[in-house]
């Protein structure tokens, strides 16, 4: 079993089953390591208890392995993130904030995820098509606030663009910098909405 655990076959029909445990392992694993490359087949082997064969039935490589993993992890952030602007209620302003005081709080606990997801080689050896929709919502999110007649008329491709640099800057510092000193999150993003974007404060609480 090359040193996995002993586990029962899965019964005929759950390969699919086989393949999101793998899925998640994978996800766990490059949360804690917070590097793609350190992440090896056979360790996830290890993990859910299969032999490092079965994994490759499943996927060609690490890179299609760490691929279908940040795949999964993006779509779970985009539930969460809609789930966040639901509970901000019908104020555009409420709901984008929310939208970003969320990924600031998801970047806390999946920081491993965060490095892999943004900052590792395998965006320049993959196309993850799959974070163009986090850039698709946010500029949704922006125009909505402009349609609503709560931040000035602009190219909203453009400021979402701005918003997204200066919140992923905010993030990656506490990320790479833990010891540096900085103002609360919450503080930073509320700056850059008013700055960005143009929103006022009566409308974001």
């Amino acid at each position: 079993m090359d040193g996995a655990t002993t586990r029962s076959r899965n019964r005929r029909g759950q390969g699919e089953l086989l393949r999101r445990e793998i899925i998640d392992a994978a996800v766990r694993m490059l949360n804690e390591l917070g590097d793609d490359e350190a992440l090896s087949l056979r360790a996830v082997a290890r993990e859910v208890g299969i032999a490092a064969t079965s994994v490759y039935i499943h996927f060609a490589d690490r890179d299609e392995l760490v691929f279908a993993a940040l795949e999964q992890s993006t779509a779970d952030l985009l539930r969460n993130l809609d789930q966040a602007e639901d509970n901000a209620g019908d104020n555009p302003v409420r709901r984008l904030r929310a939208r970003l005081l969320f990924l600031g709080s998801w970047t806390r606990d999946y920081a491993g995820l965060y490095k892999v997801l943004h900052e590792s080689t395998l965006n320049r050896r993959m196309e993850l098509v799959f974070k163009e929709e986090l850039s698709v919502r946010a500029i949704a999110a922006v125009q909505a606030c402009m349609d609503a007649g709560l931040a000035p008329a602009d190219d909203a491709a453009a400021v979402a663009l701005d918003l997204r640099s200066a919140v992923h800057g905010a993030v990656s510092i506490r990320i790479n910098e833990p010891e540096a000193s900085l103002p609360p999150l919450e503080e930073q993003v509320d700056r850059f909405l008013r700055k960005l974007v143009g929103v006022s404060v009566e409308h974001m609480f």
